[in-house]
């Protein structure tokens, strides 16, 4: 639990942000902004749909996060069929975790990838539909997802208390505060126009429309 606790300590002062709020951010122009997206992070990006597709889309969410939840099980699947697989849109998943359960489930979707973008949107697909037990059951849960994944209890465990890997996503999450200016989940990012918070498919379309025309 050592090592969780570096990670509980900077997710928290992280989100705490979003409560405490503080002075005013002006905003970036949006070029400024799809250059710091694009800057490659700590870890690889996860991503489907081309590289060249003419938007591109990256969500910060948290594996605890119920509006999350609800996005990738009610929005993503028809964003991803009339919008990702037909080649107009990449989209990029980030992870931005709100406290320690999110900080571990984020971590095991990476070691179940091993850098495969497929099985990490499956794993995450996954652990956002087994939400409420992995908040009530958090390792029980864990060591369900990590068998069906091939990985046994003690790779799970190892995953889970992988420093570089921890140390990795605390980078890059100080990162998506600190310059992107992420203090939420979801929080979207299309063409480099941020958008916080829960988001119906037609209003997430009404934004994707334009900027598809161009």
């Amino acid at each position: 639990m050592t090592r969780f606790r570096y990670a509980f300590v900077t997710v928290v002062a992280l989100a705490a942000l979003t409560w405490l709020g503080g002075f005013p951010r002006p905003a970036m122009a949006e070029s400024a902004v799809t250059a710091l997206l694009a800057k490659p992070a700590a870890l690889p990006d996860m991503a489907v749909g081309p590289a060249k597709a003419q938007v591109t889309i990256y969500e910060f969410a948290s594996m605890s996060c119920p509006h999350c939840a609800a996005f990738e099980q009610n929005v993503f699947p028809m964003i991803r069929s009339k919008y990702v697989d037909t080649g107009k849109v990449r989209y990029v998943f980030r992870e931005f975790p709100l406290d320690i359960k999110a900080v571990a489930a984020s971590m095991l979707a990476r070691c179940v990838a091993n850098g495969d973008a497929e099985k990490f949107f499956g794993t995450i697909d996954t652990l956002f539909k087994q939400q409420d037990p992995l908040m009530t059951q958090t390792l029980e849960t864990l060591q369900t997802i990590g068998k069906q994944a091939g990985m046994d209890e003690k790779a799970t465990e190892v995953c889970i208390k992988d420093q570089s890997l921890l140390d990795k996503l605390s980078t890059d999450q100080k990162f998506a505060n600190e310059q992107l200016k992420v203090d939420a989940t979801p929080t979207f990012f299309i063409n480099g126009i941020m958008t916080k918070g829960a988001i119906s498919f037609e209003e997430f379309e009404a934004k994707l429309k334009p900027l598809l025309k161009k």
